[in-house]
């Protein structure tokens, strides 16, 4: 591994480190239970006087709604797929096994931190739910919100498209991040923080040791020899 590689994934590290300690060490979290607080009462208060926000909230947080950030993503990823020849769709195929493992991995990890916290639908008193505001099942409370599950599934996406397509690709999957997670803290249903501070501490460190070194190529390389495919590699 090159030097400036190796100082470039501890830079990251340490950002991430920084980032999470600069929430777990603070009483109550310090400055960023202001921000949490905010932001989340903004959008409250803004769900009552704007019925049509509600109702924008609540669509954009029912369970369904999920498949349409996989659509976005698979979208973004076809577009890719429909120029490669059939050797190159099948290292697609293997880069999107290769990214949700490393998904599901790093989730676990992340439920490893000392933390474990109620969204703030369930911590604050008084609140609206905008399940109760619409009468729609919408994802808008947690008992364990943090780090985010759902947006960290999307920055490692997003990650992945930098690491493996194009600049104009990662602009592009930056955005999916921000509009599919952003219900979630509308809806109350994770803080600010869940997303800003769990789920990115959690990619900086661990995202970097795996794709700024040789370890994804060699899983890709691994399952490449090992899964069945008219296209597979021989050695």
């Amino acid at each position: 591994m090159h030097a400036t590689r190796l100082i470039t994934i501890l830079l990251l590290n340490a950002l991430g480190i920084v980032l999470f300690l600069s929430w777990y060490l603070p009483p109550d979290h310090g400055f960023w239970f202001a921000l949490d607080k905010t932001i989340f009462f903004g959008f409250n208060d803004q769900m009552v006087d704007h019925p049509a926000f509600a109702l924008l909230v609540a669509i954009t947080n029912f369970r369904g709604f999920d498949a349409v950030s996989l659509l976005a993503m698979g979208a973004l990823y076809y577009s890719f797929w429909r120029g490669e020849t059939p050797v190159g769709r099948r290292r697609l195929l293997l880069i999107g096994i290769s990214m949700l493992l490393t998904a599901v991995l790093l989730n676990q990890l992340g439920h490893l931190l000392p933390v474990k916290h109620s969204s703030p639908t369930l911590y604050f008193e008084n609140v609206h739910r905008v399940s109760e505001l619409t009468g729609i099942p919408a994802k808008d409370a947690s008992k364990d919100s943090f780090p985010g599950d759902h947006g960290m599934m999307l920055i490692i996406f997003a990650c992945f498209m930098w690491r493996y397509f194009t600049p104009r690709a990662f602009v592009l999957a930056l955005s999916i991040v921000i509009v599919f997670s952003l219900p979630r803290v509308m809806a109350g249903a994770h803080w600010f923080t869940d997303i800003m501070v769990g789920s990115m501490s959690v990619v900086l460190v661990g995202l970097s040791w795996w794709l700024l070194t040789p370890a994804n190529d060699t899983l890709i390389s691994w399952l490449d020899r090992s899964l069945p495919g008219k296209y597979k590699a021989t050695s």
